[in-house]
């Protein structure tokens, strides 16, 4: 039996399916490479920055500890770290407009027109005021990010079948830790981090970009798109049979469509207000903006941006190759979660990823603090980084980016997308506008702030996520419709109370 299921899943990924998906998701990979890259060159940028604003002439070498720790200085570097998830964070607003009303493929070849003019700023930025240069350059390709990372798991959802829907939705965070690991490789001194060359380190994401324009070129359009907002049957039939192969009978999966059609012609056009505003979504958008919440307060991106300077506190003699053994780590696992995700379920390995990046925040302070009187606990601080990456990857990394596609019929996915990419960018800018603030505050004692929120985010994931695993669109609806009639019931007591938890928390599995 486990065999032939095996037999029948091969049989769905098809070469047309998987270039589908790989193409898509180099918008992720963009994500990556711009979130990495910044991290490498940190001391050499600044430095420039002191240069072109006065704060130390251009001979002068000898004054590295003033500038990096100067206020203007430490300002602009935030704010250039930070500047990408504002751009994100304003233009995850338009994902649900644009999801409406363009197909997507045409909208991810629009978008990336934003990421190759931003790549642009980034290349030129050290022949002109390069703080100002860098902004906007970083501004421009966080607006790119959040329109991809919106559209991307619209896309990938929607082509993908049920059975693979959570391992091709986890090559999400694939791409993006493998950009991520890239740009810090590149990052190294003896390759493109160095004076002379930061700005092509900087602007490299560009080439993605341009690759993936011509790759959209031969993508077939989403079928659900196609066919639930455009009406096109024939068009849905055609972008089937060539994701699923030509000796594919797309009847049943049509017949899924029309029924979703069918509850989508019943209800009027979804606004993000509407959504926000409505008790029939409450539920599943309070869980689609709370997997994104927890994904980045989970203090990930704290070790992404920032991981040279704390490997540096923790005695490390080469900080950067330390980071990028974080980004390979971070590959390896990301790759182990595309195969487990729908062996274990979204859910159980969530809450797993937490529990254990709980646990590693703690020791992670424990290295930190102790490592002054204790020279051995650096090892500590060190592996406790690399186990919190690694858990992170097992499920808060991967999940919340296609969980949301899932939760959502096609009439208020797009809404739903879009808030929820728009928490997530929120959470990304305050990470790392003011990360660098907090640690200045707290100093070694920063991750226990980390190690309660992740306290938190595993009660939220437990009480309130069902589990999505095999389930289709209509049947995700239904089990949130049944929670919503269970809450505005007289209330469940006893036995039958932990039993209905436990249906509605997902614990069943399809």
């Amino acid at each position: 039996m486990g065999k032939n299921v095996k037999t029948g899943i091969m049989k769905d990924v098809t070469g047309t399916l998987f270039f589908s998906v790989f193409t898509a998701v180099l918008g992720f990979f963009q994500y990556g490479y711009c979130i990495g890259v910044i991290n490498a060159p940190q001391q050499i940028i600044m430095m420039h920055y002191g240069k072109v604003l006065n704060i130390i002439s251009e001979k002068n070498t000898t004054a590295t500890d003033a500038v990096l720790k100067h206020p203007k200085i430490l300002m602009l570097w935030s704010l250039s770290v930070a500047m990408f998830a504002v751009g994100g964070m304003i233009s995850s607003f338009t994902v649900g407009w644009i999801g409406e009303k363009m197909p997507r493929v045409k909208a991810m070849l629009l978008v990336n027109v934003l990421a190759i003019s931003g790549n642009i700023f980034l290349a030129v930025s050290k022949f002109g005021p390069s703080h100002v240069l860098i902004v906007i350059g970083r501004a421009l390709t966080g607006l790119h990010c959040g329109l991809s990372s919106g559209l991307v798991p619209l896309y990938v959802g929607e082509i993908s079948p049920i059975a693979l829907r959570g391992a091709l939705g986890s090559l999400h965070q694939l791409a993006v830790v493998i950009g991520i690991l890239i740009s810090q490789v590149l990052g190294l001194h003896f390759l493109l981090g160095r004076n002379q060359t930061w700005p092509l380190l900087l602007s490299l994401s560009g080439i993605a970009a341009v690759l993936q324009i011509f790759l959209l070129l031969i993508c077939p359009e989403s079928p659900r798109y196609m066919y639930i907002k455009c009406g096109d049957l024939e068009g849905a039939r055609k972008s089937l049979k060539r994701l699923r192969g030509e000796s594919y009978d797309p009847t049943k999966e049509i017949e899924d469509m029309e029924k979703e059609k069918e509850e989508a012609s019943k209800e009027k056009p979804i606004s993000i207000w509407q959504l926000i505003t409505s008790s029939t979504y409450r539920q599943p958008f309070l869980v689609a903006i709370g997997v994104h919440i927890a994904q980045q307060f989970s203090g990930i991106n704290a070790i992404f941006y920032y991981s040279t300077d704390i490997f540096k506190t923790a005695r490390v003699s080469q900080p950067i190759y330390a980071t990028i053994g974080v980004g390979f780590v971070n590959t390896v696992l990301t790759v182990v979660a595309v195969f487990l995700v729908d062996k274990a379920g979204r859910r159980s390995l969530f809450i797993a990823g937490l529990l254990g990046m709980m646990v590693c925040a703690t020791t992670m302070t424990i290295g930190l603090v102790l490592q002054p009187k204790l020279a051995w606990m650096s090892y500590v601080s060190l592996t406790s980084v690399f186990l919190f990456v690694s858990f992170f990857e097992i499920g808060p990394g991967p999940i919340p980016w296609f969980i949301v596609a899932e939760l959502f019929s096609q009439g208020p996915r797009p809404a739903a997308v879009a808030m929820a990419g728009f928490s997530n960018w929120f959470t990304n800018f305050c990470i790392g506008m003011f990360f660098p603030y907090v640690a200045k505050l707290c100093g070694s004692y920063v991750f226990l702030i980390f190690a309660g929120l992740l306290v938190l985010f595993v009660l939220f994931i437990y009480y309130k996520v069902p589990e999505t695993k095999g389930k289709s669109f209509e049947e995700i609806a239904e089990e949130f419709r049944r929670r919503n009639k269970g809450a505005k019931g007289a209330g469940i007591k006893g036995p039958k109370a932990a039993t209905e938890l436990e249906h509605l928390g997902g614990t069943s599995e399809a």
